[in-house]
This record gives structure tokens, C-alpha cells and sequence, in this order.
């Protein structure tokens, strides 16, 4: 507990200043003297020596400064304030996620479980900012718009199936979607993260273009190439990703490429995120302070109505 004016507790002695100050002036020579017995004599009996009423003025006092001294208690809140920024995930979710080549605890996972995994806590961590998630196959839909409520979208992701958009890699037009939807906002940031695991078979313009006229609209545009092959590697591998389009990608959206081959790659992925778009989450809590004046203030008021009650006729 502190106090938010301390310097008020001098005032504390202030009545007895005065009472010594006034009997000083008593004790000044008198033109007229009077024996001390001639008053006290007819004075009640009770106001002769009442020290309980001395005590509920001093205790009114010392309440009373107290509470102007401003007591008060300082406490931690975990409200996030709003970061101005928008984030929307576009997850690839073409029949190729089902494959089963990133391993957890020994076990081999499914590239759409890793990927859910993975994404819904990073979406969990992101109080604070808006997020939205864009899915596509061979089309695009959003499949939670752009809010705060993070872990509606964690469970959007969560759910998520594959077929339900198709089994192609429409990897422009999620991209496309997922700027409209920020090119309307009126965020201070706005992020694209895409994820794929693909090549582009279904887009009616590239995904280069995209990224690029998104870049022109200050959406900064991040991708991440999933899978253990890719196309400069495994020309002829059926689920090799295009890793090569996606940097383009995000070179022109102004933003970062990841390649994950493994779930390791894909954790550090997510945390390497963070630190480009810094979690509102991570600021230091925000200290308020609970004042406490009225407690002694209060008391201060029930000493005043407990000596007006003792000395009432």
C-alpha cells in the first residue's frame, strides 16, 4: 500500500498546534481575575472531563487525514488494449494436407493436424489484435471474419476440414480473398500469413500479382511453404510445394518466407512470427491503482456521529 499524497500526514498534529496556541493566549495576563472554581463549578458534570469525547475527536481527526493522505494499493489488470493491427491466415486446405509425413512424439501427423496444431495456438497468443481465417482448395471462403474474439478463430481452425473447399491448390485466389477483406479495414497493420502446401492449380491470375497489389494497399503479406519436398528439389514429386512462387510471394507483399519440413520447422516458425509481428500479449501488465480513501473516510464520519450522539441532550 502507498499513499498518493503523503505530505498530508503533517497535518495530523495541527489541533494540538492550535490548542497549545490557544492556551498560550489563555495564560496572558487578564484585566479582570476571576477564581478557576467560580465556572467549573456550574459546568455539567459530564463536559468537565470527557476524555471518550477527546478520543472520538482525535481518532474523526486522524481518519480524516488519512484519507486525504490518499491511501491506496496498486494492482495488475491483463486487460489488452486494441494494437491496431489485423492478421488473416489463409490455409491451404487442398487434399495433399492429409499426408502424413511430420512426425510428433515418434508418431507420423497429418500436415493439416500439424498445421492446426501449430496455428491455433498462435492465434490463441494474439489478444489484442484482430484475426480472420481465409481456407481454400479450389475456391476461397472466409471461414471467420476479422475479430478480436481469438479463440473463435482457434476453434474455426480447429475444425477445419479438408474437402470442404475443394481439393485444388486456388493458392491466388485465398490470397486474394484474404486482401480484399484487409484492403476494406481500417487496421493500422494489416498481415496476410498464407500457407501452403502446394502449387497453384486453380487461380485465374498469380499469386505474384496478388501479393504485389496487396503490397500497394500496405498488407504485408508472409507465406509459409509446407512439406518435406519441394518443386527446385523434386520436380516430379506429386506433393512437392512450390517454395520458389511463395518467396516470390512474399517478397512482393513485403513480407517473410518460411520453409517447414518438420514440426520443429513449423514451431519455430510460429515464434520467428511473433517477433515480426510483436503479440500485444507480451507488453508489461498494465499497473492501475485501487484507492482505499473512502475506508477511513468513513470512519472519520462515523466518529463525528458517534460524538454529535454523545454530546446530543
Amino acid at each position: 500500500m502507498s499513499l498518493a499524497f503523503p505530505l498530508a500526514l503533517l497535518l495530523l498534529p495541527l489541533p494540538f498546534l492550535v490548542q497549545r496556541l490557544l492556551g498560550a493566549m489563555a495564560d496572558a495576563p487578564a484585566s479582570l481575575a476571576v477564581p478557576s472554581g467560580t465556572f467549573a463549578a456550574s459546568a455539567p458534570a459530564g463536559a468537565r472531563d470527557d476524555r471518550i469525547g477527546t478520543l472520538l475527536l482525535v481518532a474523526a481527526w486522524t481518519a480524516l487525514v488519512v484519507a486525504l493522505s490518499g491511501p491506496r494499493v496498486a494492482t495488475t489488470t491483463d486487460l489488452v488494449t486494441a494494437s491496431g493491427r489485423e492478421i488473416i491466415l489463409a490455409i491451404d486446405l487442398s487434399g495433399s494436407m492429409v499426408a502424413e509425413d511430420f512426425m510428433l512424439d515418434g508418431k507420423p501427423l497429418m500436415r493439416l493436424d500439424a498445421v492446426k496444431r501449430v496455428a491455433a495456438g498462435f492465434v490463441r497468443s494474439r489478444r489484442g489484435d484482430r484475426i480472420g481465417l481465409v481456407v481454400f482448395g479450389d475456391r476461397a471462403y472466409v471461414a471467420q471474419p476479422p475479430t478480436f474474439d481469438v479463440n473463435s478463430v482457434a476453434t474455426a481452425i480447429e475444425t477445419a476440414q479438408i474437402g470442404i473447399s475443394g481439393r485444388s491448390t486456388a493458392i491466388s485466389d485465398g490470397l486474394g480473398l484474404a486482401a480484399k477483406r484487409l484492403t476494406a479495414s481500417e487496421a493500422t497493420a494489416k498481415v496476410v500469413v498464407l500457407l501452403s502446401d502446394g502449387v497453384d492449380t486453380s487461380g485465374k491470375v498469380r499469386a505474384t500479382d496478388a501479393a504485389a497489389l496487396a503490397g500497394r494497399h500496405g498488407i504485408r503479406v508472409h507465406t509459409i511453404a509446407l512439406g518435406p519436398e519441394d518443386l527446385e528439389s523434386q520436380p516430379q514429386s506429386r506433393d512437392a510445394v512450390d517454395a520458389a512462387t511463395l518467396r516470390a510471394v512474399a517478397e512482393a507483399g513485403g513480407g517473410e518466407s518460411f520453409r517447414v519440413r518438420t514440426m520443429a520447422d513449423l514451431e519455430a516458425m510460429a515464434r520467428t512470427l511473433d517477433r515480426l509481428e510483436p503479440n500485444p500479449m507480451r507488453r508489461p501488465p498494465t499497473q492501475v491503482w485501487r484507492d482505499l480513501w473512502m475506508w477511513p473516510g468513513g470512519a472519520a464520519l462515523a466518529f463525528v456521529f458517534a460524538l454529535a450522539v454523545r454530546r446530543s441532550p
